[in-house]
């Protein structure tokens, strides 16, 4: 977004992060995951690219897209078991990323991850990518009785932390990342990273969106503590 650079963001009060998409490009063991279960289970292969815009809810979500509701746990329980085995294969640590949670860190921001993704895997990505030296609190799917964006999940993220909505802000790739924001009064800065372009994330709601997180990165304040 051409008119981000011109006007700084304030600094804000609390971060939280989502992973898949904007501090990391798992998505090619994500889609080979996915194609590889749904196949094995007899159905058409679906395109990369169905895949790809498919994600950002809960897993969940997108293997319905493609396989039957009455073998939904069946596709889910093929994934969990093979994801583990192909998760870091291709991963990519996203530019700007770090060095942003870095800056937050030293500021004494408080931040968390808060993503769809299963709990246990998001918590080894951290761990493997060096967000958790960061950002210890990683919450994902199943951890709680929610997902994203319902705004009860989003409240218990910032109580973890120990920070409220106001002056708090969502970093994501998604609609569904702005939908967490306007569900419990956040501002969404989005960055097009992921399946979403800049215009996508600005007609979604975003309050504002960049090419990268190092665009983000030079747009945002970070008060030194």
């Amino acid at each position: 977004m051409e008119d981000n650079a011109s006007t700084p963001l304030p600094c804000p009060s609390a971060i939280l992060w989502d992973m898949d998409g904007t501090l990391i490009d798992q998505t090619a063991a994500i889609i080979r995951c996915y194609g590889e279960v749904i196949t094995n289970m007899g159905y058409p292969a679906p395109s990369d690219d169905a895949i790809r815009r498919s994600l950002g809810g809960t897993m969940a979500e997108t293997m319905s897209l493609f396989v039957a509701s009455d073998r939904l746990e069946e596709a889910g329980k093929a994934f969990r078991a093979r994801f583990p085995q192909i998760m870091f294969d291709g991963l990519i640590i996203l530019p700007g990323g770090m060095d942003l949670i870095e800056r937050a860190y030293q500021a004494r921001i408080p931040q968390a991850l808060f993503t769809n993704k299963h709990g246990d895997t998001a918590r080894k990505v951290s761990r493997y990518a060096g967000f958790a030296k960061y950002i210890p609190v990683c919450v994902g799917s199943v951890d709680t009785q929610w997902q994203k964006p319902q705004q009860e999940l989003t409240q218990h993220v910032l109580e973890q932390i120990s920070a409220k909505s106001e002056g708090a802000i969502m970093i994501g790739d998604s609609p569904t990342d702005v939908a967490v924001a306007q569900n419990a009064g956040l501002t969404c800065y989005c960055v097009a990273t992921g399946a979403h372009s800049v215009a996508e994330l600005r007609a979604a709601g975003a309050e504002a969106a960049f090419n990268s997180l190092t665009e983000l990165g030079e747009s945002i304040t970070i008060s030194e503590s």
